[in-house]
């Protein structure tokens, strides 16, 4: 994308798409929704009136007060929910799930936690960012694919499991071409990680995955919407742990065309009310005829070769996604 489109883009006007008769009686999860995007996107959500907006944070107490600034700014109470989810333990992913399945039905979940670290730590055998922003974020969507499922059978309308990403996953195709072995297992490694680049490579990673789950699930089988979602240049808080001086870099640009957090939010919830035409895409701009255009990894079958077994290390598998076989994680 040139400088000229991404500016462009910025200042493209984004509608509100969620009505009220859109969210009646319908359940909504949002990760990562205590603060910026995912609370402004649980936020707007709550305001419509559904049945139920759950906000899944990896801190009660953090989440308790998102749920009270939400139920006094929007005057709507005994909607939103708080429940736990640590996107940095396998364990608290599995049991967030096993409490999806004995909700009454799932609409749309989009997941917006993500993390973006200065520095390596582990997590479950990996560095953290892999962890939290890829192999937990795709357990987690393998896992509440079957109440999706499920959903849409019974209501006879489309449900929605939307992964926001970020433009930046298309500036590091050839640092990934180059990994030899196992994707995971080499990035994960302390001695193999750029961390300047890691949010990066954590986010095309994320479009893979998309990709192959949607291809794996399509919509005229499941009635599960899959898509991939980038807000674009916004206020929030994810650049609170990186490096200073790409903070002030990021700091830089958004005071020259970064979207408010409220604006950017528009587009999370864009995705979890999108049509079939984006199934499997990524899109940036709510804009129909660029999202059924939309190949944003061409010129990327070098790399495509070798995430060939990746998708078995986040239990996308054909069998496992396309069965809903999960005994082995339960």
């Amino acid at each position: 994308m040139s400088l000229s489109q991404f500016v462009s883009d910025q200042y493209t006007k984004l509608p509100i798409i969620p009505t009220p008769a859109l969210c009646a009686n319908k359940t909504f999860i949002v990760t990562g929704s205590n603060t910026g995007l995912g609370f402004e996107a649980a936020k707007r959500l709550v305001s419509l009136s559904p049945s139920r907006v759950i906000l899944a944070v990896r801190t009660l107490k953090n989440g308790e007060a998102a749920k009270s600034k939400i139920e006094a700014e929007t005057g709507k109470k005994g909607i939103a929910e708080v429940w736990q989810l640590d996107l940095s333990s396998y364990d608290s992913v599995k049991a967030f799930a096993r409490k999806v399945q004995g909700l009454d039905r799932l609409d749309a979940i989009i997941e917006n936690a993500s993390v973006a670290l200065a520095v390596w730590e582990p997590a479950e055998g990996l560095e953290t960012t892999l962890t939290v922003n890829v192999t937990s974020t795709f357990l987690l969507a393998a896992m509440v694919l079957p109440k999706l499922k499920d959903t849409a059978r019974k209501t006879g309308e489309k449900t929605h499991l939307t992964v926001i990403g970020s433009g930046v996953a298309f500036m590091v195709p050839g640092r990934l071409e180059k990994v030899e072995g196992d994707v995971l297992d080499s990035m994960g490694k302390k001695n193999n990680s750029v961390m300047l680049e890691r949010y990066q490579e954590s986010k095309l990673l994320q479009l893979y995955a998309v990709r192959q789950l949607a291809s794996l699930n399509p919509v005229s089988e499941t009635g599960v919407i899959i898509n991939y979602i980038n807000p674009g240049l916004c206020y929030s808080e994810l650049t609170r742990n990186v490096a200073f001086i790409l903070k002030a870099q990021i700091k830089f640009m958004r005071l020259l065309f970064g979207r408010s957090t409220e604006v950017g939010s528009r587009t999370l919830l864009a995705g979890a009310f999108a049509g079939e035409e984006s199934h499997g895409k990524y899109s940036s701009e709510l804009d129909d005829e660029r999202i059924r255009k939309a190949n944003p990894t061409a010129g990327m079958g070098k790399f495509d070769e070798k995430v060939e077994h990746y998708p078995a290390r986040l239990c996308l598998s054909p069998i496992v996604v396309k069965f809903s076989v999960f005994f082995s994680l339960w």
